[in-house]
């Protein structure tokens, strides 16, 4: 059994098209195979040895020489949906049985002028757009009138950028409150999104100070279940904004992937009880929805280059779970979310090698399997998989 568990997300990095992608319009999605073929020689040395390529779907970038040293599967996707947060959720053991609402032609009268009578604010752009893009086309007038430029996307996020002149990032996180609070019942999206940038017009730039407010979790998580029991939940990344803070009892936000991958790395050297959860968020925020495979590759690279590091701090009685929450493939003509199937890959000291768990039903067995080693009751959905990951006689 195990005295701390290690989830490390992976964000956006499917593996392959969802049995439903066609209702969500992905067929053929498959983010992890599709960076591999779109750079040359493309290896990943480290999650190839844990058994990544292996997976199910995999097969025409699996390297047969490696022999896996974990245990490894495909996650599927039980929740309506293909959000972070409907992702991260399933992953804690929630099922969201119907999507968060989302606005492809921006958002109705109704919630604009709510919004805009609350914060004594107009509002710019209302419309699906890159983030990148709508700076550039609405900052000048933004500088100039003071209007929030509030956009979305595919997912159900309200977005809401400004420049750091207008409003500091504090008061866009308050203006962000006000949107969250109105954003209630039928137009409950599942984020608002801090976007503030800075710079002058034609050479705009978001910074590292995006926070995101979701919906606080329907009920109870992995997470809500190992604090009750006295244990240690550590959030880093953007963990405690997906789950409004709840469960968690140490929050430290980073601001790109190595920072995660340090602060992980740190807390790992902790002696800690419980679980330690990081999302690595520039998978998808920088190189996904900017259908960019050749930073995508190099983000994964990145990751891949320091994994050692992290297997070299693992205690012995620490499980680490690495996987994803949805899909962000960058060969696709889509820049937003695709509905893949997410890897599940096992490795610890008593974990089972070369261990093909195929397809997994729901990405909740995660949390399920890490409440079955706590020996906590709950009533999560998923399948504890313990049994099948972990070496008998452990």
């Amino acid at each position: 059994m195990f005295k701390r568990a290690v989830i490390i997300v992976l964000d956006s990095v499917g593996v392959g098209e969802a049995p439903d992608a066609e209702e969500y319009g992905d067929l053929g999605s498959n983010t992890l195979m599709h960076v591999y073929q779109k750079n040359d020689n493309f290896k990943l040395p480290n999650l190839e040895k844990l058994g990544i390529t292996h997976i199910k779907g995999l097969e025409e970038i699996k390297n047969k020489d490696v022999i896996p040293q974990g245990s490894y599967g495909r996650g599927k996707e039980l929740s309506k949906g293909k959000d972070t947060t409907t992702g991260h959720w399933e992953i804690s053991g929630l099922l969201l049985e119907n999507p968060f609402p989302t606005y492809p032609n921006g958002f109705p009268e109704e919630v604009i002028k709510e919004f805009e009578k609350r914060t004594n604010r107009k509002t710019l752009g209302n419309k699906a757009a890159s983030g990148t893009v709508i700076i550039e086309e609405l900052g000048k007038e933004h500088l100039d009138t003071g209007a929030l430029i509030v956009y979305t996307s595919a997912d159900s996020v309200f977005q809401i950028a400004a420049h750091e002149d207008v409003l500091s990032h504090k008061e866009l996180y308050k203006v962000c409150e006000i949107a969250r609070d109105v954003l209630k019942n039928e137009h409950a999206v599942g984020r608002v999104i801090a976007r503030p940038f800075v710079g002058e017009p034609g050479s705009f730039k978001r910074t590292d100070k995006r926070k995101d407010f979701s919906l606080k979790p329907i009920s109870k998580t992995l997470l809500d279940y190992l604090k009750e029991d006295s244990k240690d939940v550590v959030a880093i990344g953007k963990i405690e904004d997906i789950f409004a803070g709840r469960g968690i009892t140490k929050a430290i936000h980073t601001k790109n992937n190595l920072d995660g991958i340090e602060t992980t790395l740190k807390e790992l050297n902790e002696d800690t009880e419980g679980l330690i959860f990081t999302n690595l968020v520039e998978f998808d925020m920088i190189f996904g929805h900017r259908n960019d495979p050749k930073g995508y590759g190099n983000a994964l690279k990145e990751f891949d280059d320091k994994l050692p590091e992290i297997l070299e701090t693992l205690k012995d009685d620490d499980l680490l779970i690495i996987t994803a929450d949805h899909g962000c493939d960058p060969t696709t003509k889509s820049t937003d979310h695709s509905r893949e199937y997410v890897p599940i890959v096992f490795y610890g000291k008593n974990i089972k090698e070369n261990n093909n768990l195929n397809t997994i039903e729901s990405f909740g067995s995660i949390g399920k399997t890490i409440l079955a080693n706590f020996n906590i009751e709950n009533d999560l959905i998923g399948e504890n998989l313990l049994d099948k990951i972990l070496i008998k006689d452990n």
